[in-house]
Order: C-alpha cells, then sequence, then structure tokens
C-alpha cells in the first residue's frame, strides 16, 4: 500500500451526517478503532448538516482525545452533497475517504481499495453491483426498483460503465479530491454522480471494487419525493454540462 510520509496525515475520513443521534457514536466508534490499528496517521471529518437532534454531541463523546478529528457545524440544512463537499475540501490526508453515518459499507473493505490505488488509479469507489457484492442486508423491493432505474437514468443521460453511483464508500487521491469537489454543485443525494461524471471528463482513472453492504434503517431517501428530486439532480447535470460546451 502507498503511504505518505509518517508526519503528515495519509487517511481523512469524511462522514455526513444528518439527524445521527442513534449511530453515530457507534459507527465514529468502529472508524475510530479501525484507523487507531493502522500503521498511519489519520483524521475524521463529521460535517453536521444543521441537525436538529443530539447528533453533534454524540459524534464529540465518540471523537474525544482523538488527535485532528473535526466536526464542522452547518446551522442549516444544506444537502448531503454539500456536506461532503465541505468535508472534502476541508480534508488534509493524502487521501480522502467519504463514507455514509450508517457504515452500511464496514471500514474494513477499504483494504480491499488499496492495491487499485498502487495500480494508479485516482478513485476508488464501492460497488454492491459487481460480480463478488456481498449484500447481506438488501432493501426492499420497492428502493431496489428505485436504485435500478435511477442507474438507468444515470447511463441514458450521463454515462456508462459504473453500475453502481450510490455506494457511499469513495477513495480519492487528494489532488483528484481537491480538483473535482471544488467543481461540484449538486447539493442533494446525486452528487456521486456529479462527481464520477467531473471524473470521467477529467481523465481521472476510476476503479471499481466490489464491497459488503448492508442496508441500515431509516433512509434518508424518501421514496417519490426523493426520487424526483434526484432525477431533477440529473437534468441539472446534463444541462450545466451542455453549458459547458
Amino acid at each position: 500500500m502507498t503511504t505518505s510520509n509518517s508526519s503528515e496525515i495519509h487517511l481523512s475520513v469524511v462522514v455526513p451526517a444528518y439527524n445521527e443521534e442513534g449511530r453515530i457514536g457507534r459507527t465514529l466508534a468502529g472508524i475510530r478503532g479501525y484507523l487507531e490499528g493502522r500503521p498511519y496517521a489519520s483524521e475524521i471529518i463529521v460535517v453536521d448538516d444543521g441537525s436538529r437532534d443530539r447528533t453533534e454531541a454524540r459524534a464529540e463523546e465518540a471523537l474525544r482525545g482523538m488527535p485532528f478529528a473535526r466536526i464542522l457545524r452547518r446551522s442549516a440544512n444544506r444537502g448531503k452533497g454539500f456536506s461532503v463537499r465541505e468535508g472534502v475540501l476541508a480534508a488534509r490526508g493524502a487521501f480522502i475517504l467519504f463514507s455514509d453515518a450508517d457504515l452500511s459499507t464496514p471500514i474494513e473493505e477499504l483494504d480491499k481499495f488499496w492495491p487499485l490505488i498502487d495500480e494508479g488509479c485516482d478513485v476508488v469507489i464501492g460497488s454492491r453491483a459487481l460480480p463478488g457484492s456481498d449484500i447481506r442486508i438488501r432493501q426492499n423491493p420497492v428502493r431496489e426498483l428505485m436504485g435500478k432505474t435511477f442507474n438507468l437514468f444515470v447511463r441514458l443521460l450521463l454515462f456508462r460503465g459504473i453500475p453502481d453511483t450510490q455506494c457511499g464508500f469513495k477513495l480519492f487521491r487528494r489532488e483528484a479530491a481537491r480538483d473535482i469537489f471544488a467543481r461540484v454543485r449538486t447539493t442533494g443525494f446525486s452528487f456521486d454522480v456529479e462527481v464520477l461524471y467531473l471524473c470521467r471528463t477529467a481523465g481521472y482513472r476510476i476503479g471499481q471494487v466490489p464491497v459488503v453492504w448492508r442496508h441500515s434503517r431509516p433512509s434518508r431517501v424518501r421514496l417519490v419525493r426523493g426520487a424526483a428530486g434526484m432525477l431533477g439532480e440529473l437534468l441539472r447535470i446534463k444541462l450545466r454540462r451542455r453549458k459547458k460546451r
């Protein structure tokens, strides 16, 4: 595995959170335990997206005493894409991972990503759709159908070759992350698509890894309103691409 200078932060883990008091403590404890067993310096950045519960307090408890841990607090809810962007741009690691607050993909799956980094990938993403993926708790059939339909629209409107754009477990080299996220404009749940589209158009090499995944309730994506909003975001990404051309 490629490592940075021992005096530098090697890995930043960005965790966006909105009203996650019920599970953020457990998630951060898991990430912290994993990182403290690694032979490199790391940091955790929690972006509290205007939570109305005790998310911030629970995060502070879980991260107390950990060097380089930070909580970025927003006074109002701005969206998952906005939160991940802010966390990534604030990160100091040579590599930057963002992970969903429910830790549906276990942090230990990161071990599978480093060989692709060593092979020259700039971005490595977890996938639930590749052979070898291990879906241990599935979404309900309606949500699974929504996900497949969403990916169909991604293929029709923007790009092909990435069967799962939405898995919330993605690793970036710092240079690629800062370049891409400085240009991301999608603030909602479809921001992953814009990130990958920008990576493609900029020529960054994207690796895909089948991962373990467990659906975690409650989901932050509402079925009808969420689906309509994500489709609207796809259309706006496509329009921005046309205007740039």
